[in-house]
């Protein structure tokens, strides 16, 4: 065998055993890719839908939603300032984003937004319900919930505050369903906590979360599975949800409760609302 046979033969000995060894069989499996849920229809059995936002316009509609705006930790400590910049919130997809960008401004070291009805849409009673994918990260903050139509002329936690849903960054598997009211406001609000059946964390998908809310008792949802019920009996004070409440959404960078970003906090941090609707019980 000339010598140059013989480095064509083992060249195609060396092609042979690199194909057999990369054929499909050992090749690592390909990643699942898991759907996001749908969105659920609009109509709701037993239920009248009498006003919703989802998020389809170019814009946030004005005639729903005011920014809050400001840096002075707004009671809890956290370390964001509230902006009105289309960087902190907007449209994107038929979808409201909210996010939290590492960005220095007034002494803050982070931006974010929070969206109120407040003197626009409010509601006495009945379904309030929006469909979320969280963000996650130590020190995040995302947020969902309701305060009296009383606030500005009798403060808090007078007005009452019902939060639908609450996560702390750092337990990405728990939702936080909780009444703040007279009597019953910071750490003894009275509430209960929620995981998922699977244990994933919450940010992996979209999920509905809301309340139903009668005369003389609260309920809390996730994905219309109920895990949580207050009456009027269950609180040590005034029952105060006798009146009309406005909607926030709003994400919280630190704060008391759910501590600081760490190094491994990565920014922006989103959460993204499909929808929020509110339905009235059908008589």
């Amino acid at each position: 065998m000339t010598h140059l046979n013989y480095l064509l033969a083992c060249f195609l000995l060396l092609f042979f055993l690199t194909a057999c060894a990369a054929s499909p069989t050992d090749l690592p499996p390909t990643a699942t890719v898991v759907p996001p849920t749908p969105t659920p229809d609009l109509t709701r059995e037993g239920w009248t839908l009498v006003w919703h936002d989802e998020f389809d316009g170019p814009e946030i509609n004005p005639d729903y939603w005011t920014h809050e705006i400001g840096g002075h930790g707004w009671g809890n400590g956290e370390s964001q300032y509230y902006t009105d910049s289309p960087d902190n919130s907007f449209i994107e997809d038929g979808k409201l984003v909210i996010q939290a960008l590492e960005q220095n401004m007034l002494g803050k070291r982070f931006t974010s937004a929070r969206l109120i009805t407040q003197g626009k849409v409010s509601q006495q009673y009945g379904r309030i319900e929006a469909r979320i994918q969280i963000p996650t990260g130590k020190g995040i903050w995302p947020a969902f919930w309701m305060l009296g139509d009383n606030f500005s002329q009798v403060g808090w936690p007078r007005s009452g505050e019902i939060d639908i849903m609450e996560n702390i960054g750092s337990e990405p598997g728990v939702v936080h369903g909780t009444l703040h009211g007279p009597g019953y406001s910071g750490g003894s609000g009275v509430g209960t906590s929620y995981r998922l059946p699977d244990r994933r964390p919450f940010a992996d998908d979209f999920h509905v979360y809301a309340v139903e809310w009668d005369p003389s008792e609260i309920r809390w949802y996730v994905d219309d599975v109920l895990f949580n019920t207050i009456t009027a009996n269950d609180v040590p004070g005034d029952w105060v949800y006798d009146q009309p409440f406005f909607i926030l959404l709003n994400v919280a960078v630190g704060g008391r409760w759910p501590g600081y970003p760490d190094n491994n906090t990565q920014f922006p941090q989103r959460m993204l609302v499909d929808y929020v609707r509110i339905y009235e019980r059908d008589e």
